[in-house]
Order: structure tokens, then sequence, then C-alpha cells
């Protein structure tokens, strides 16, 4: 195509400089003495140029080891400092960062091993015990093995392993230099998710999609390098690690709070003492700091906001928020592949609450027919009546790279024309504000955790006293939902403990996995074609947990 003007110097300046990396150091230069993190726990602080240095000193000791651009790095921690230094120390060589959730089973942390190949492991020595039985699970073996003990703790560190500390000693703390050319479309990072039969599924990040939800983030709060964040979810989740998390954080040149596992009366107290201006959770989170301000109130006036995700805000709860909190509270919806993608400001709060909000500046969000044989186009739309319900999809053309790692059939499924296809089904109006009314599959959201039914029937069916069992979800004020099995039994002999030691054992459950009501069953909703009908077994639970006829463990 024939341009107006010689674009060469901008294409080459733009695919080789337009990184996050770029935007960090930036501020390593300009902000240098600066706070960019503080951890509270362990009572010590780092400035832009302290935090740059710990990341070179990791970044080295990957060269030592012979990592390389496209090698992949694979994490399972908590939001620790050393959280932070994985995160940015790959991309300082061309390598990929691989955040996993830390409560992964041991089979599920296989899964993700074998399929994205590591060549190192790094994990918190709190969860080294699953670390070591993923590892003799998997067939392919990570070349190094890392233990993060950030809180000092006594562990037996396993044979072959290294303690982080051992692993950078002697390492340079300068920049590493720069032997590989960076492009805008180098995959930097992959998250996890679910797939909808629970395989975690790899969705690569690249340096322009790192950037932009950045920018989205900044421009949406907004965020400006006086401020001082804190998520009080993890940082492995997408809404963790961008929404208030390090990456618009560190790349605006603000400052960010360390918060390893959420604590009401933590968060309230950081905000009082570190002058917090954004804090980032799920809804159910925000119950617990307003019963928490309401009951020992801290000065929290340094609030511009409260970002929440995961799960619309309702009318009543939202007010309280408003006025215990901050009126300024934001109710974002996305995907791990996409971000947030629909946004509700303070300005739409509480009148649109309850709904998923509009599209964010740089996306488009639609809510298109539902067809049982195949896909609709991306505009045959839904009436925007707020009563005909179909499925969203979403355009995020600067946060998406629209494919799964390693994934041709679940890319196939998921994306068609440049939108992603979610599987939420809502309704919208003509001002194209989104409600969420359900899904096209099964998945169970548990305090922002995507768990998908056939991981877990597939470990209880593998007792031998159980012939079949369903699993759904039920509502529950604190998680948002809570798990439900319904069992067939195989041996009339089977009890609900024996079913609920026997889920806790497996290898291939997370805790977060496991049921907490159960109730045995002579026979499960199927269709004519004999598929088990998850819908019609989710709107039973939910009677049968008002009428008291599930048994909760």
């Amino acid at each position: 195509m024939a341009l107006t003007y010689d674009s060469r110097m901008f294409e080459e300046t733009f695919e080789r400089e337009f990184t996050w990396l770029n935007g960090f150091m930036r501020n390593v230069r300009r902000f240098g003495c600066r706070t960019a993190m503080i951890d509270p726990a362990l009572k010590k602080q780092w400035s832009y140029d302290e935090l740059n240095r710990e990341c070179n000193k990791l970044a080295n000791a990957f060269k030592r080891d012979g990592v390389k651009k496209g090698d992949i790095v694979f994490i399972q921690l908590y939001n620790t400092p050393q959280f932070i230094f994985s995160y940015i120390a790959p991309q300082k060589i061309g390598a990929i960062v691989n955040p996993a959730n830390f409560n992964f089973s041991a089979g599920e942390t296989r899964e993700i091993i074998d399929h994205n190949k590591p060549v190192v492991y790094i994990y918190d020595s709190e969860n080294a015990s699953t670390a070591v039985k993923a590892l003799k699970m998997c067939a392919h073996k990570p070349k190094i093995a890392v233990a993060v003990n950030s809180l000092g703790k006594p562990f037996e560190l396993p044979e072959g392993h290294i303690l982080y500390e051992d692993y950078i000693k002697g390492c340079s703390d300068e920049n590493p230099p720069v032997d590989f050319e960076p492009h805008i479309y180098d995959e930097v990072a992959r998250l996890q998710t679910s797939g909808t039969t629970g395989t975690p599924k790899g969705v690569p990040l690249n340096n322009i999609n790192e950037v932009l939800s950045a920018h989205d983030v900044i421009m949406h709060f907004p965020l400006n390098p006086t401020d001082v964040t804190m998520n009080m979810t993890p940082w492995f989740h997408r809404g963790g690690i961008h929404s208030g998390g390090p990456v618009p954080t560190l790349y605006i040149g603000a400052a960010l709070v360390v918060m390893r596992t959420f604590n009401p009366k933590l968060v309230l107290s950081y905000v009082e003492r570190f002058g917090i201006s954004f804090i980032t959770g799920v809804p159910s989170i925000l119950t617990l700091l307003a019963n928490r301000q309401e009951k020992h109130p801290k000065d929290i006036s340094t609030l511009k906001g409260i970002i929440t995700m995961g799960s619309p805000l309702e009318k009543e709860a939202c007010i309280r928020y408003q006025k215990v909190l901050t009126p300024n509270i934001f109710n974002g919806y996305g995907t791990t592949e996409s971000f947030w993608n629909t946004f509700l400001r303070p300005f739409d709060l509480p009148e649109m609450s309850g709904t998923a909000g509009r599209s964010c500046t740089d996306d488009d969000v639609r809510v298109v027919k539902v067809y049982d044989d195949r896909k609709a186009e991306p505009d045959d739309l839904a009436a925007m009546d707020n009563l005909e319900e179909g499925e969203v999809i979403i355009m995020a053309p600067g946060k998406s790279t629209y494919c799964y790692a390693g994934n041709e059939e679940a890319t196939r499924d998921k994306f068609y024309k440049g939108w992603m296809y979610t599987g939420d089904i809502a309704t919208w109006d003509k001002k194209q504000f989104v409600t969420i009314a359900g899904r096209k599959d099964d998945m169970i959201i548990s305090k922002g955790e995507n768990i998908y039914p056939a991981r877990i029937e597939e470990v209880i069916n593998t007792n031998p006293k159980v012939s079949e069992c369903i699993v759904t979800g039920v509502p529950d004020s604190t998680r948002g939902e809570s798990i439900a099995a319904y069992v067939i039994k195989e041996d009339e002999s089977l009890t609900v403990e024996e079913l609920l030691d026997f889920c806790n054992a497996s290898e291939n459950l997370s805790k977060y996995q496991v049921p907490r009501y159960f109730r045995f069953v002579k026979e499960l909703p199927r269709t004519a074609t004999g598929k088990k009908q998850h819908f019609v077994i989710k709107k039973q639970a939910k009677e049968d947990l008002e009428n008291g006829l599930l048994i909760k463990k």
C-alpha cells in the first residue's frame, strides 16, 4: 500500500521500542529514587532503581544458565517481591514469564509444565510438596527449579532445587546486554485460563498487549505517577496483574503495595499508613472491607477509587460501599484473553449497578444471537431491549492476541473475525449497557476463580463407590458461588465424609475445587441424547439450598 509519507523510521522505531519494559526503564531513569514497591510484611521498600537492580540479578542468573529469547519461565508465587522480579527479569532477556495459580493441584501444574515446557520453574516454598509431586508426574522436566521462601519460614528444600537467594547470589545487578531484537509482537507473558474441560490453556500476551492494557487502566482510573496502588487479589490473574496491579502501576511510575493474601484489617491499615489511592478486589472482598470499616474505622480518605471485577454489584451493596468506603466505585467485566472490556465508572453508579457496564474506550462489546449449530455473525445482534438473551462477544484489538498457545482447536472455537466469543449469556439496552444472565457452558465462579465442573466430575467418578455425578454452583454470599455435587451411588455404603476425603486427597483437584455441598440422588437430568443438563441441576441446586436439602461440609 502506497503511503503519503516515508514511514520506515516510524515502523522501525515503533516495532522495536513500543514495549512495556522500555516504559518501566524510563521510570527507572526519571524516577530512580522514588518508591516503586512496598512490602509491609517484610518492612521493606524498593525505589525504581533498587527494583530494577533486583530484576537484573535474576535476569543475569537466567543468562548464566542459558535461558534465551522465547524460553518459558514458569512461576507459581503469591503476591511477593519475587513475583515482580520474576515478571520483569524474563523480559530483559527476551524470555516469556508464565504465571499460574499457586492453588493449582499437582495434576493441573503438571499439565501446564508439560504443555508449555518451561526451562525454569519458580514456586513458593509453602507449596513445595505440590511442586515436587507435579515434577514427578511431568514428562517435561524444567532445567532449573527455584524455591522462594519470602517469609523465611522453616521448610525442607527438595533435592535438586535451589533457594531463590542462592540462585541469584553473585549475579550482577547491572542491566544485562540486549543480545536479541525486541519486537512489539514478541510474546512476553503467558497467562493460564481454563477450558470447558478444565484443562488449563495458555493465553499469550505480547508487548503491545502489555502496554495497551496498562494504558487502559491509566486512562480509566485515571492513574498517575503520584498514586499508590494495591491489588487485593492474586497477581497471576489478568485482573490481578493488570487491574491496579504491577503492569499499569510500574508503567506509569506509581508505587505498588504488596499484599500477599487478603486481610480486611491489613487492607484498611495499609490504606491509612501508605496513603493508598486505588485498591482492587472482587465484590465479596468489598463486603468484608465495609464490615471492618464500620466496626473499626480507619482514615481512608486518600482512596480515589475501589475497582472490583468478577461479578456485578448489587445496588444496595454499591450504595453501602460508596457511603462506607469511597464514593468512587468502579466495576469491570472481562476475560483472561482480553482483560476488562466493559466498565462502570462512579458516574454510572449506583443507577446502573447489576449491569456489567458498557464497552471500554478502545473496545467493542456486543450481544449476538445464539444458535445450537454455529456461531452468530458479529453483526447478528440480539435486540437491545434488555429482554432477548444472546452471547457476549468482545473486540479488544490492543489487549488480546486472539489465540491460545499451542491449541488451535480452542483458538478456532473461541475467536472469530476479530471477536472473542465469551460463552457468557446476556441482554443489553439501547445505550449498550450489558447485563450478564449466565453462561452457555457450565463454569462456576467462586471467589474470582473460574471452575469447570468437568474436572471435578471426572475425579469424583473415579471413586469406585460412585456410579455417576454432576457438579454445579450454588449462591454464596461470600464466595459468589460454592460447589455442589450430586452423586449417584454405586455402593450404598458411600458417605459424604468419604467423598470429601476422596476429593481432598486427589492430586487433580485444587482446594478451591473441592465441593462444599453434596446430595445423593437416584438420577441426573439429561437431554434426549443422554448429555447431562447442568443448567437444570443449577436451578435445582439453588432450590435445594434454600430448602436445606444439600449436605454442607
